[in-house]
Formats: structure tokens, C-alpha cells, sequence
């Protein structure tokens, strides 16, 4: 795993797994890109880490993960976050996508213009269903049948969609019961309803910096050095290429990259 903040970051709006997911791609590219997929949130996904458990050399996983950034699987880039105590900072970051996007959705992303969740069916009720049969366990006046169950828990997905937990909801149904308890059904509508919490403030839209997917230089337009792309030079976002480079012009534009950062570290740096 990497350090806290760092390491793999699950971009929202992927479809489910399948067995096909990387089949666009060459065959380093989709084994790369199925390790990675698979991984859990956090984890190092560093050429370095990757060289250890991966049969490739840190060169070849470099350009498969450049390869993976232009295919719209990844993005790497920066975001800004604020600590517990009130300080800020920039934290470098690296999202990965089974699904691929194209440059459009990654720069809706940028924004937190997109969901922070795949879409996901209807997961909400059987879990409220579940929590209701349950209540049995915890206080035996409020058993509920299968159609009261069936019934009450649309009711808690107002309640799960404000960030309560499972205990948040136990808690608010069993405390303080009345004795005797003659209708558990529309003593639980009840408190289902009076009780439901606030919503929750709005959270800030994130600031990301993500690099270019055609040149690879983050930031914005005006302050990219000459060796920016044609789209970061007029502010729009290029098309992604519909196939990989070949390794030649990989490497050509990879010395570009090169040249122009270390032109732009030395125009930073004071005299």
C-alpha cells in the first residue's frame, strides 16, 4: 500500500467487471490493466512497486501506463486537500478507470462535475430490507413480518442516501420504546419519519490539476511551457487517439516532455 493520501484512486461511473474489459488493448497494456484493476483503494501502482510484481522492467510499465493514460483508462494528476487541522496541501494522486473515458468526461471529473459512486441498481432497499427483518434480534417487540418489511424500507433510503449507518438507524428505532408495544409497523413509520436526519451540506468541489493525456504536462494553458500540446495551448482538451503510439514517436514525444519540464524547472528557479 502506499502512504496515507497516496496511491490508487477508483475513478466513479465504471461499469461492472467482466472478463472483457481490456480487450481493446494490446496484451501488456490489458494484464497491466487488469492487476491495477484489481487492486485495492490506496495501493502503490508506482513503476517501481509494479516492476516487483509484474514480469516487465520499470520502462516497459512506464510507457504501458502512458499507453493506459492515453487509452483513457488513467489519469494522473494532483488534488487539494484540507487536513483535520485546518492546513492545506496538494496530494499527488492517480485514478484508474476499467471503463474507458474520453477526455471530455476525465476534465467533467477535474471539476466534480461526475458521481462520486458508480451507479449501482438498487442496492438501498435490500439492504434496508435486511436491517428491518433484523430488528427482531435487537428488540423483540418490533418483529416485523416480510410485507411490513417489504413496505417500511423505502422509507430508510432518504435516510441512507444522508449518510446514516446502520447503527445511526437501530439506534433511533429501539431507543426510549414504549410498553407495551401494540403496532411495531407504525411505531417504526413513525420514527422513520420524525427522525430522519438533516441532509448534509454540500461538500466543496474539488481542485485537480490532471496531465495532459496527448503531452503530458499538467497545469493550466497560459502558465504550460512551449513543449504543451496544440489542445493546452488553446484551452481545449485534445481528442484522444483512437490507438496507441508506436514505441518510436513514444519515445520522441517522451524526450519532448522531457526537455520542456526542464525548461520550465529552470525558468522557476531564481537567479
Amino acid at each position: 500500500m502506499a502512504k496515507p493520501g497516496y496511491g490508487k484512486r477508483t475513478a466513479p461511473d465504471q461499469h461492472p467487471r467482466t472478463a472483457h474489459d481490456f480487450a481493446h488493448l494490446p496484451p501488456r497494456e490489458a494484464a497491466i490493466a487488469a492487476y491495477v484493476d484489481r487492486l485495492p483503494e490506496g495501493a502503490d501502482i508506482s513503476v517501481k512497486t509494479l516492476a516487483k510484481e509484474l514480469p516487465y522492467g520499470q520502462c516497459a510499465l512506464r510507457t504501458a501506463l502512458n499507453n493506459l493514460q492515453r487509452a483513457g483508462h488513467l489519469r494522473r494528476g494532483r488534488e487539494h486537500l484540507t487536513a483535520t487541522d485546518g492546513g492545506t496541501r496538494w496530494i499527488t494522486r492517480s485514478w484508474f478507470s476499467r471503463t474507458a473515458h474520453e477526455d471530455d468526461w476525465w476534465a467533467a471529473f477535474t471539476r466534480g462535475d461526475v458521481p462520486k459512486e458508480p451507479p449501482q441498481g438498487a442496492p438501498t432497499r435490500s439492504r434496508a430490507h435486511i436491517l428491518l427483518a433484523a430488528l427482531g434480534r435487537t428488540a423483540p417487540t418490533l418483529s416485523l413480518s416480510a410485507a411490513d418489511c417489504a413496505t417500511l424500507a423505502p422509507l430508510l433510503t432518504d435516510w441512507f442516501a444522508r449518510g446514516a449507518t446502520d447503527t445511526d438507524v437501530l439506534r433511533a428505532l429501539t431507543n426510549g420504546l414504549p410498553t407495551p408495544v401494540h403496532h411495531p409497523a407504525a411505531l417504526i413509520r413513525n420514527r422513520l419519519t420524525t427522525k430522519l436526519p438533516p441532509e448534509p451540506e454540500a461538500a466543496p468541489a474539488p481542485r485537480r490539476i490532471l496531465e495532459c493525456a496527448e503531452c503530458g504536462l499538467p497545469g493550466r494553458p497560459e502558465a504550460l511551457p512551449g513543449g504543451a500540446c496544440a489542445g493546452c495551448r488553446t484551452g481545449r482538451a485534445p481528442a484522444r487517439s483512437p490507438a496507441i503510439l508506436p514505441a518510436p514517436e513514444i519515445h520522441a514525444r517522451a524526450g519532448e516532455i522531457r526537455a520542456a519540464m526542464s525548461q520550465r524547472r529552470q525558468e522557476r528557479t531564481p537567479v
